[in-house]
């Protein structure tokens, strides 16, 4: 489990010993409005809520130019990473409409800590485009990426139309996948 450093904005003062407060946040999925997770992002970061957008570079090809575009990866969706308290203050936003739960359930979705930072190591080490893949995709061998920018990545080594990927799963949202090639990871044996 990954505690966050010390020193994160809160909205209010602390009571009692403030023993467990790392443990009472959890990531959790905003549901936005379309083209709204830059703007709530920027009324979370004001309200002192931790918050992330996972976007990526990408190059867009047009009849008479190109241009580098920042690309929402997961439209209308903001994560949160927050205590009870916070996690209704989110839903004060008129652009938040919800959090994701899962069928049947009236809990939102909790995504793990260690997903998450799986997750952003991915986005933030990756050359080459993440795609996301919300179709079932059958378990792949445990690895750990020993060559490249995403050294250190643990995932899942999987084929998807042909091609060699290394996948991370996040809760509900199916698997995060990047290109990489079979040299550059080694099966984790447990």
């Amino acid at each position: 489990m990954i505690l966050r450093k010390e020193g994160t904005l809160s909205a209010g003062p602390k009571i009692g010993t403030g023993e467990g407060v790392a443990h009472s946040k959890r990531w959790y999925v905003a549901m936005t409005r379309m083209h709204h997770e830059k703007k709530v992002q920027e009324h979370l970061e004001k309200m002192g809520i931790e918050s992330f957008i996972p976007v990526q570079q990408e190059i867009h090809q047009w009849s008479d130019r190109r241009k580098l575009v920042e690309t929402v990866l997961l439209p209308m969706m903001v994560f949160v990473y927050v205590d009870p308290k916070e996690r209704k203050e989110v839903l004060s936003l008129s652009t938040v409409s919800r959090y994701m739960v899962i069928r049947g359930e009236s809990s939102p979705t909790v995504i793990p800590n260690d997903q998450m930072a799986r997750f952003r190591f991915m986005l933030d080490y990756s050359e080459d485009v993440i795609s996301m893949n919300s179709a079932p995709l059958a378990r792949g061998e445990k690895v750990r990426v020993i060559k490249g920018p995403l050294t250190g990545l643990v995932g899942e080594f999987v084929t998807v139309n042909g091609k060699s990927k290394i996948a991370v799963r996040l809760n509900m949202l199916g698997c995060a996948c990047a290109d990489i090639p079979v040299g550059y990871v080694e099966p984790i044996n447990h």
